[in-house]
């Protein structure tokens, strides 16, 4: 074993009230100066996930981990009855192209959902891609699928063992064959179609970990078919501001290509367009939006000369405009609404404009025509959210998937026509909807702004102050919870427990007003939104703070930590995910960069004083009685580094000294999120078995069954 740390003793069990005996992380020497103030940050080294002792502080961790939770009597039961309820056929919608019909299905408990295809809505499914093949543990993830305009061929992106980087391929779908070239280094990209080729980003092969080296010099290329990645023609790059992204999308005809840039590395939350249209006489990217600024425009779709916008400016809820790329002028389609539309909530199909609005969380859904008219609203069957609505221009029906907190994810059909939604495919889940119910409240922040959340539990249950509970929340990159089916929340319900969900400024449930209002220097009203959820629950005797669990990822990762270092007593049980956990030196790793538009930056005097007073790891106190901690992450996430967790985990039990556990969870070939359907079965498991186990639950409760 490395001289990293001490041998460690063997525990007498998962018991709360035996303090664990952690491994002995090595303290560097390191201090760093902002601004005058001076920062100690004595774990810098786990920051190298290539060498030895980091690998081996990470087995020391993993085995006091899952020695701690392999103690728990009813592990295994919560685990089966998991897959148990998550073991049901899903589907995705259908998606159109000429005669097929191409969806994806995942059986039940499939690693990786497979595609398949089919001629017309009855014809006979076949298998067009099964990404349960690529990999012997089944981490190899079909996460890109873009087919030509002809439908004879598709971009395939595939990602390995939970990384954001992606090789793509292409396909010939006559014989579904792979064409002999390969494109590397694919990251933030779409794959954009025109003629005999399509537009792609990428960065340049990294120099260092592939997983943590910083990101930069974003380049889109067009690629050729059948022709090597080198021969690629650069179509753009900005190696003067080398923190942009930039990203070509192609409208349905494939006449216009639209350039997408944004520099959120320099905090503009915003981004400029540029548009190509293959009918001049000399086509090139030409200004439409030339400054970056906080505003945002998404090009929908065009209409003859004219492009249609998704934008925010001036128009905090965003509006849609029409951009005359003849005329150079815009006007208003869609004016501004009380309600925001959601994010990505404006699609094309069938020559009309179908618009997602979300009144207080739940989304309503109205159908114009391409000339800005209201046509109709499409009814929605319950309370809840709803997604889809894309499609060709000369569809007659489009598809949409709507659920809820407990309406499983269904998928209905809508007629343009006869403006008429029927159901086309709907789930049947090992659970009774009927016996559970949820309930939207709302709650004033500490500054007396009113904040929505949604609390789901089982019908009947008391109300008295003992219940498990989960508080989840995320409060940031206008992000929004909406209300949506989770089969893997089912167990926790069962057992009496009441899930939460709070809806944090810093996230786009009421539009860039809301998102503002939790940004930069204003992030403390995330975590006072989040304490307050916290103190409502345990004042309306849904709970108390000893059966009160938080948890939350990536952002919301960094939300249970800023709020456990600052109000440990509400909390029984802290759950942070792959969490953004050190604020002054994100920004250095991958495109951590990325994320100054909504944080700050360590560099900038004033934005570095509100950082430093909430960063989890620079924040945590001797004598305080930390909840229970169970953190999570990921050997392969490139995007939250584990290094934040590393130190985070390192720092928390360093310098807590009581006895609730403070355990570090890191799983091998996942990413920012479970790689395969078997390791999240496996981390829910283990999260649900922490959190009731260190509430006292010593058993657990048969579920009704149907």
């Amino acid at each position: 074993m490395s001289s990293s740390f001490a041998a460690f003793a063997q525990t007498s069990g998962a018991n709360p009230s035996v303090p664990l005996t952690y491994p002995q992380t090595r303290r560097v020497d390191q201090v760093d100066t902002y601004h005058g103030t001076r920062v100690t940050d004595p774990y810098r080294w786990l920051e190298d996930d290539r060498s030895a002792e980091t690998t081996q502080w990470v087995k020391a961790q993993n085995k006091v981990t899952f020695d701690y939770l392999s103690k728990i009597p009813y592990r295994a039961q919560l685990q089966q009855r998991l897959e148990d309820v998550y073991n049901y056929p899903k589907y995705s919608a259908p998606v159109r192209k000429g005669d097929w019909f191409y969806f994806y299905k995942n059986n039940g408990l499939q690693n990786q959902s497979v595609l398949y295809r089919q001629k017309g809505l009855a014809g006979t499914p076949e298998v067009v891609i099964d990404p349960n093949t690529l990999s012997p543990d089944g981490t190899t993830r079909l996460v890109e699928f873009k087919l030509s305009k002809d439908g004879k061929y598709a971009v395939v992106g595939f990602s390995e063992g939970g990384s954001d980087w992606q090789k793509f391929r292409i396909m010939d779908l006559a014989t579904k064959q792979y064409l002999p070239e390969t494109i590397d280094w694919v990251k933030i990209s779409n794959a954009a179609w025109q003629g005999n080729g399509f537009y792609y980003s990428r960065y340049p092969k990294p120099e260092g970990s592939a997983l943590a080296a910083r990101n930069e010099n974003h380049q889109v290329f067009f690629h050729t078919l059948n022709t090597s990645q080198s021969a690629d023609r650069l179509v753009y790059e900005d190696p003067k501001n080398p923190q942009r992204f930039h990203l070509v999308s192609t409208t349905d005809d494939e006449r216009f290509a639209i350039l997408t840039i944004s520099d959120r590395g320099q905090g503009k939350d915003g981004n400029a367009l540029y548009a190509l249209d293959t009918r001049s006489p000399k086509p090139a990217f030409v200004s439409v939006v030339t400054e970056i600024t906080d505003y945002s425009y998404s090009v929908v779709d065009n209409d003859s000369d004219r492009l249609i916008i998704s934008t925010n400016e001036k128009a905090p809820n965003s509006k849609v405009v029409a951009y005359d790329s003849k005329r150079k002028t815009f006007a208003t389609l869609i004016p501004e609404k009380p309600e925001p539309i959601a994010e990505g909530g404006v699609n094309a199909a069938g020559g009309k404009l179908f618009v997602e609005y979300a009144k207080d969380v739940t989304s309503r859904v109205y159908v114009y025509a391409y000339n800005g008219t209201l046509e109709n609203e499409i009814d929605m069957p319950a309370i809840g959210s709803v997604s889809g609505f894309g499609g060709e221009k000369d569809d007659s029906y489009v598809f949409y998937n709507f659920s809820s907190f407990t309406f499983p994810p269904t998928i209905y059909r809508y007629d343009i026509t006869t403006r008429k939604s029927t159901v086309f495919r709907a789930p049947e889940v090992n659970f009774k909807p009927a016996d559970y119910e949820t309930k939207q409240v709302f709650y004033l922040s500490k500054d007396g702004t009113k904040i929505p959340m949604f609390v789901t539990y089982r019908k009947g249950l008391k109300l008295d102050g003992n219940n498990p509970t989960l508080l989840y929340g995320y409060g940031g990159f206008n992000i929004s919870l909406p209300p949506s089916f989770n089969a893997l929340l089912v167990p926790f319900l069962e057992q009496g427990g009441i899930y939460a969900q709070a809806n944090l400024r810093g996230g786009g449930e009421y539009g860039e007003t809301w998102h503002e209002q939790g940004m930069k220097l204003k992030k403390q009203n995330v975590f006072d939104d989040f304490i307050t959820a916290a103190e409502y629950l345990i004042a309306q005797k849904y709970t108390s703070p000893q059966k009160l669990a938080i948890r939350g990822g990536s952002n919301g990762g960094l939300l249970v930590g800023a709020v456990m270092n600052q109000r440990p007593d509400l909390f029984r049980v802290a759950i942070p995910q792959v969490g953004v956990m050190d604020m002054l030196r994100f920004h250095k790793f991958t495109i951590g960069w990325n994320w100054i538009a909504d944080y700050g930056s360590s560099e900038n005097p004033e934005e570095f004083k509100a950082l430093y007073a909430y960063s989890p790891i620079h924040n945590i106190r001797e004598g305080v009685n930390y909840p229970a901690t169970l953190i999570t992450t990921a050997d392969h996430d490139d995007r939250v580094v584990p290094a934040h967790s590393f130190k985070y985990a390192a720092t928390l039990q360093q310098t807590y000294k009581g006895a609730n556990p403070v355990l570090i969870r890191i799983d091998t070939n996942s990413g920012h999120g479970a790689s395969n359907t078997k390791k999240n079965l496996e981390t829910m498991a283990d999260i649900y078995s922490f959190i009731l186990w260190n509430m006292g639950v010593t058993s657990l409760q048969e579920p009704a069954r149907e």
